[in-house]
């Protein structure tokens, strides 16, 4: 962690009041120590002019640490030594809307062992990453009782780009974050339940948002080899150009793994970035390219494992596997005045998959076996800008920001294919897709008294969808022009919160609010199915663009111990009736109204320089409100009930480090009605190393006690070897065993 120490700065003429909401563009967030300075001027930060004005000085999101009081014609004010943190050590009472916001820095990532991109939302208190069909695939993502899939109730933006996908070949809302290169995340800033207006589609359960680094004190040269041909390079610096900061990175990756058919996955990652930081404005220009291409092993029946017929980690097709591109082009821009800011972005990006998975073996077509090919490009383009203006009024110190957001989706050659060894048997759905979606939001936090505000939020949402189907197995041009059309939706959304504090360093929060995911578009104008032509009931042809949620939650944030930051939430979501198209199948599959609640714990401790401790806890209870037609339960299928993440990390002054961590996650259903468990999961990682000025040396042993268990696990029907009569079972993909990786980097 680097240190800063500020020169002294300058006020004049005016007595200024900092906003504990404003985030300084121009100041990094990393460790500040600020000693015996002469504050004169807060530029870095909003202001308000007030006779008796309370100057509190930090850095990141949080600003309000060590206040002092100043009159409009005192002398330069003497401060002492002050540390202001990033990241997990910030104190952010007075700058959250809810106890299970947060946020995570490049600190908390640097120690940590990660054997995958997904595990960077691992860092959120409660999610879960896990993977079944190969490291080039999108994770599946498990946060509140949600199986989220690919990311259907989670939403993702990387500096200011959604990453969610609408109506996507593999499933709504697939959210692939191999495209991220983790070194150069400067910070996760994560939110969990429907209560801010700032975010829309895919946010039912929560959000999170990454930000690049815009700049580096020094370049990137890294080295990682590890067991079942594991390798990584990176290399990663910047350089003035001009007035700014031009940032490039590029990642190559190769990996087997331990499956019976190798992966032999081949990944590439590629990044420039231009920055322009001034006082009062600032730019930044993205361009991203990310390709990889790999061999997939999916989900195997328990049942063959256990009687020999199937490896732990054998295949029913060693056919499976992807290969995926995505270029993007970005631009970021914001400006301030002494009572406004605004904030934008623009951008557009390619998008193309092509994903070929045999998940049931021969239960389908005894003969050429189940092998899918689901495929698409698409060129993304949209924006966001935000406009705050910060007020006065009745006496009350109040922020009011409106935002508009706009996407468009152009998605071409959408489609679902019957293969055997990824050769073509028969067509299913051949589709090109049109979506469009735009939303306004209000958003206004209100100071009633030192310690009451509120935020109240309104956001307003419209989707319109076009689908023009190509193709489909009957050939029937009939069907094909009764499954294409158009249809839209709006749909409004309040949020509510109240926060009240501190007292002794811990706040309270009262949140509501309404949530939604958009549904597939193809579903939205389906009347007949596209493989066999029969025509869908009504529960099923022309499902709604939008599905709804609501949500309610209570908590607290404490620092009342020194060094110990701690949340306790307790919460509820319920969903509306679900129609979700599936994008395996190319129908529409009627899934119930669903309740959700559960607590969260969640402990960041720093009881010295040196050392680090988290352990976090999340308890959850999923159920469908009535219980499904032939069920004996009312279970959600893959609903974790249970997530415990606990780690501990030491730095030592003289450059040895370490860490251990623990995951686990377990009390899952696979089926509605409890027949099929998928049992419990703990891996402990272990992690440690050497590092310099200029060089660092680390070992990482994941799943040092070599588990067995589940990485992830579905109850389903499935035929194996060919001819085998169809029956359930537990289909099973388990964790990678015990692996060694070392890593060298050198910083120039």
């Amino acid at each position: 962690m680097q240190n800063f120490i500020f020169d002294p700065l300058l006020v004049t003429g005016f007595n200024p009041q900092l906003h504990p909401q404003e985030t300084p563009k121009n100041l990094p967030d990393m460790r500040v120590i600020m000693s015996s300075l002469a504050v004169r001027t807060v530029s870095a930060m909003h202001v308000k002019q007030k006779q008796n004005a309370t100057i509190c000085v930090g850095i990141g999101v949080f600003l309000a640490l060590n206040c002092a009081m100043v009159n409009a014609d005192s002398q330069p004010l003497e401060l002492d030594e002050m540390v202001v943190e990033a990241g997990r050590e910030k104190d952010l009472i007075g700058t959250t809307g809810s106890a299970s916001q947060g946020e995570v820095s490049q600190t908390q990532f640097e120690y940590r062992p990660l054997s995958r991109n997904g595990e960077l939302l691992e860092v959120i208190p409660g999610a879960v990453a896990t993977q079944h069909s190969g490291s080039g695939k999108a994770n599946q993502y498990f946060l509140r009782g949600f199986n989220l899939d690919h990311g259907t109730d989670f939403t993702t933006y990387v500096d200011g780009i959604p990453m969610n996908m609408p109506t996507h070949a593999h499933g709504q809302g697939y959210m692939d974050i191999n495209s991220v290169i983790p070194e150069l995340v400067k910070k996760i800033e994560y939110g969990k339940g429907p209560y801010y207006a700032e975010v829309g589609d895919f946010s039912s359960a929560g959000y999170s948002k990454m930000f690049s680094m815009d700049k580096l004190p020094e370049g990137i040269l890294k080295f990682t080899g590890g067991e079942f041909g594991y390798y990584r390079t990176l290399l990663a610096n910047s350089n003035k150009v001009g007035s700014g900061d031009l940032l490039y990175a590029g990642e190559f990756n190769f990996y087997d793994g331990v499956w019976q058919q190798p992966e032999d996955s081949k990944k590439f990652n590629g990044m420039l970035r231009y920055t322009l930081d001034k006082e009062d404005w600032g730019v930044s220009v993205n361009g991203k390219g990310y390709t990889n291409d790999w061999t997939a092993t999916n989900p195997i029946p328990q049942a063959l494992v256990d009687n020999g017929t199937l490896g732990l980690y054998g295949t029913m097709d060693p056919t499976d596997g992807g290969k995926t591109n995505r270029y993007s082009f970005s631009t970021n821009l914001w400006n301030k005045g002494d009572n406004w800011k605004n904030d934008a972005n623009i951008y557009a990006l390619y998008y193309d998959v092509n994903l070929y998975s045999n998940s049931t073996g021969y239960a389908d077509n005894p003969v050429n076996g189940d092998q899918i090919h689901q495929f698409e490009q698409r060129v993304q383009t949209g924006g966001n800008i935000e406009h705050t203006r910060y007020n006065k009024l009745f006496g009350f110190d109040m922020d009011n920001t409106v935002g508009f957001q706009f996407r468009h989706d152009e998605i071409m050659g959408l489609g679902l294919d019957r293969t055997q060894a990824r050769q073509l048997v028969n067509v299913v759905s051949h589709s090109n897709v049109s979506e469009t979606t735009a939303g306004v939001y209000l958003k206004n936090q209100t100071y009633w008294h030192e310690k009451v505000r509120t935020i109240a939020g309104l956001r307003g949402d419209f989707i319109h969808n076009d689908v023009t189907v190509l193709d489909t197995a009957m050939h029937d041009p009939l069907v094909n022009a009764a499954n294409s059309g158009n249809a839209g939706q709006a749909l409004v959304s309040p949020k509510l919160s109240l926060i009240i504090g501190p007292w002794f360093n811990t706040e309270y929060f009262v949140n509501g609010g309404f949530g939604y995911h958009s549904n597939d578009a193809r579903g939205t104008t389906l009347q007949f199915d596209p493989a066999t032509g029969a025509a869908l009931d009504s529960s099923t042809a022309k499902i709604s663009p939008m599905a709804q949620s609501r949500g309610a939650e209570t908590g607290i944030r404490s620092n009342f111990i020194k060094g110990l930051n701690s949340t306790l939430a307790i919460w509820w979501l319920e969903s509306n009736q679900e129609l979700v198209f599936s994008g395996d199948a190319g129908t529409t599959e009627v899934r119930g109204k669903s309740h959700r609640y559960g607590v969260e714990w969640t402990n960041y401790y720093k009881p010295t320089d040196w050392l680090m401790l988290d352990a976090d806890f999340a308890l959850t209870s999923t159920r469908y409100v009535t219980t499904p037609e032939g069920e004996a339960n009312n279970y959600v299928p893959n609903s974790v009930g249970r997530v415990i993440t606990t780690g501990a990390t030491v730095v030592a002054p003289n450059g040895l480090f370490g860490t251990v961590r623990l995951r686990h996650f377990g009390d899952m259903p696979l089926d509605s009605s409890g027949t099929y468990w998928a049992g419990s999961t703990s891996i402990v990682n272990l992690g440690a190393g050497y590092k310099q000025k200029k060089y660092k040396l680390e070992f990482d042993i994941f799943n040092i006690f070599d588990s067995t268990a589940n990485d992830i696990a579905y109850a389903y029907q499935y035929a194996y070897p060919a001819g085998a009569t169809p029956q359930t079972d537990i289909m099973k993909h388990p964790v990678e065993p015990r692996m060694v990786r070392a890593t060298v980097t050198v910083n120039f």
